[in-house]
């Protein structure tokens, strides 16, 4: 009869051992998934610490501050100072490519009225907000200095951010 050839990882294996070339591609694509979810939470929990450092680098008191970043959701937890300090991590934490939405579970240790928040849409400045908030233009002001360190100058800000509107008293 002679000599055949074959291909040498084609069809099942015999005897039982080993794995047919389909179960191998199943077991190949199972650890690459692995690898991708590892690498996708090592980058949530990257995202979750840099989060973490930039409220403290910008001192807001927050104790036991905690935030935990899941795809475009991002919890943040601990003990506020007052509610504009919360507001104001909520802020820094939404405002972040990536994130879509804040689960607040915060509570604060000196409660005070909560704040309004406002989405800038093109064309908006802050004497425009305040106009719309507050009736008069020159209160930017108060909506510049409630939304800082946040905001570093009164004229840049961006379509898509969120701003504190806060209560005047």
């Amino acid at each position: 009869m002679g000599l055949f050839s074959f291909i040498k990882n084609a069809g099942a294996k015999v005897f039982g051992i080993g794995k047919t070339t389909e179960e191998e591609a199943a077991e190949a694509r199972a650890k690459a998934k692995r690898a991708e979810d590892a690498e996708e939470l090592r980058i949530e929990e990257a995202a979750a610490r840099n989060l973490e450092e930039t409220i403290r680098d910008l001192q807001l008191q927050v104790e036991n501050l905690t935030v935990f970043v899941d795809d475009e959701m991002a919890r943040v937890s601990g003990m506020a100072y007052d509610q504009a300090t919360r507001e104001k991590v909520v802020l820094v934490v939404g405002n972040t490519a990536g994130i879509a939405t804040v689960d607040d579970q915060m509570t604060v240790e000196n409660p005070e009225p909560e704040a309004q928040f406002h989405t800038v849409v093109s064309g908006d400045t802050l004497g425009k907000i305040a106009k719309h908030y507050y009736g008069n233009a020159m209160k930017y002001p108060e909506i510049f200095e409630a939304n800082k360190p946040m905001l570093t100058d009164p004229d840049k800000i961006y379509p898509g951010q969120v701003l504190r509107i806060p209560n005047l008293d």
